[in-house]
């Protein structure tokens, strides 16, 4: 993952509303550790008779700053790991006997990865190449034979003969997600990062050539277990809503009972630095942003399970901890502009009319840690051809749906600026994932915020004079903006009159009558959204 220095620092204290309603379902983590397991974050697996492939990511916690310590080469991954849960037994593999090519690639973090039956895909990835004297993004595509290559690494044999790698500049993508849609695979967003990471930017220091596809590159495969051929499709690009990266692309099942997909959040806005509150629905026909719907929490990479229940058709999305912009504290959504780690778990739920909701579970990370880990299913779970889990036929009363693997687990939410390598580390943890039906006394908050379309943002904040209301309107409505102190006094209303559809902005300089603490009301149509702003 990248994170960059933002241009406001600022905690926004945002009024959530919360109504409690009964869930569907609720999730239990069980902790558990397995012998010879380290930690890892932001890498790439597959499996096999409830064995695990693991490769590539990072053997440590948030990268450094500083360019010449970020992304170094002691924390790459030079192992291949197979890891059986169930025994309790792990056996590792050094990449060292492998090509340069493939030992290079396969040692990358952020890397896109995709099972098609015994086969493990896996594209791009940035790390430092010692064949190009610098950290690049693999323009290769890699072809891991799952279950031989188990075998060899258990046995000690020869893992060369099960990994081939074909060169394709289109698959130079880092922190992006690969997926697929019936027979066609979809690259949905990341970048194309050359050279050291520098938070001063590309222009300053060691410079670095930073790409954002901006797009859905499709693609089909044909592999004869030889020989592999990418057929490029015609890509779609959105400058505007493809801009995103190191976030959660989840397979879905639409309304209409078709597969598709969801990109959730992801980094960076293109006009501020900070994490898209929109999602992106994507399906065989195109791709379309979800109106009337922000998310709040989980903008970052982490652990996700998707689940559907045809019965009523409604597709959770469950999320684990990670990195985000906003996170409750007591009750209270807290808008924090520097990102922080958090620990909370969230669902998100499409209704079968197509309207979405976030929700917050009670039960949360037992740390701040989530970030670039994934979740590993276990083999024998219902789950569609896509992956997505089927609600409706797992039919225990408490089930255990797969692990919990990996990820960033940081001693504080905001250590960017203080990072030295020692406030954080790659996870070694492994949670087992229970998934518990018909528990009556189950309450997920509805974040009310989620669901009213207005995405009101105001900063900075703190402020000190000026400030910048930002909102998106569905549909034209009636706008006025109430302030008010902490005791609902009204000391300033804005009428703005009829607006039209779209995203809207306004500046204010008033004098609040000396108050610390302003409660900002903006009110559009039937709908309503709150916010606390802290005045210097």
């Amino acid at each position: 993952m990248f994170r960059f220095i933002f241009v406001f620092y600022s905690l926004l204290f945002v009024s959530l509303f919360a109504q409690a309603q009964n869930a569907p379902f609720d999730i239990q983590l069980t902790p558990i550790s397995i012998k010879g397991v380290g930690g890892l974050q932001s890498f790439a697996f597959g499996q096999h008779e409830g064995k695990w492939l693991v490769v590539g990511g990072r053997l440590d916690g948030l990268h450094r700053r500083q360019p010449f310590a970020s992304f170094d080469i002691a924390g790459h991954n030079t192992q291949i790991y197979v890891v059986d849960p169930e025994n309790n037994q792990s056996w590792t593999a050094s990449l060292d006997v492998l090509q340069p090519s493939i030992k290079e690639q396969l040692s990358a973090t952020n890397l896109e990865f995709y099972q098609e039956g015994n086969t493990l895909y896996i594209l791009g990835g940035y790390g430092y190449s010692a064949t190009s004297a610098d950290h690049i993004t693999y323009p290769n595509l890699i072809a891991i034979d799952i279950p031989n290559l188990i075998f060899a690494i258990q046995n000690d044999q020869s893992i060369k003969p099960h990994i081939r790698q074909i060169y394709d500049e289109k698959m130079a993508v880092t922190g992006g997600y690969l997926h697929k849609i019936y027979g066609t695979y979809y690259l949905v967003g990341g970048q194309k990062f050359i050279g050291r990471y520098n938070p001063m930017g590309p222009n300053n220091g060691p410079g670095f050539i930073q790409e954002y596809t901006n797009a859905i590159r499709k693609f089909t495969i044909h592999d004869d277990g030889i020989t592999i051929k990418i057929k490029h499709l015609p890509e779609i690009y959105d400058r505007t809503n493809l801009h995103r990266r190191d976030y959660n692309v989840a397979a879905q099942i639409m309304p209409d009972g078709q597969e598709g997909l969801t990109a959730f959040s992801g980094v960076f806005q293109e006009t501020i630095d900070l994490p898209f509150l929109t999602c992106v629905n994507i399906d065989s026909s195109g791709h379309e942003i979800q109106q009337g719907f922000n998310q709040y929490y989980n903008h970052y990479h982490c652990a996700h399970i998707p689940i559907y229940s045809a019965n009523e058709n409604e597709m959770h999305t469950l999320f684990f901890g990670g990195i985000a912009q906003y996170f409750d504290e007591n009750g209270v959504l807290v808008k924090d502009d520097n990102v922080p780690f958090v620990n909370t778990i969230a669902r998100v739920t499409r209704h079968k009319d197509g309207s979405m909701a976030e929700y917050k579970l009670p039960v949360t990370m037992p740390a701040l840690l989530g970030a670039g880990s994934e979740f590993i299913p276990k083999p024998n779970i219902p789950m569609y051809e896509n992956g997505v889990l089927k609600l409706d036929e797992i039919t225990q009363e408490t089930t255990m749906i797969g692990y919990i693997y990996g990820g960033i687990s940081s001693s504080a939410p905001n250590i960017f600026f203080i990072n030295t390598g020692t406030q954080s580390s790659a996870n070694s943890q492994v949670f087992k994932v229970h998934l518990i039906k018909n528990k009556r006394t189950s309450i997920h908050d509805v974040n009310v915020q989620s669901q009213n379309g207005l995405g009101m943002l105001i900063f900075p904040n703190p402020s000190d004079d000026q400030l910048t209301i930002k909102f998106d309107l569905q549909s034209k409505a009636e706008v006025r903006l109430i302030v008010t102190d902490l005791q609902g006094k009204i000391l300033k209303t804005f009428n703005w009159g009829q607006l039209s559809s779209g995203a809207h902005q306004f500046n204010t300089n008033e004098d609040f009558d000396n108050q610390n603490i302003l409660i900002f009301q903006l009110q559009a149509g039937d709908k309503i959204s709150t916010q606390k702003v802290v005045l210097k």
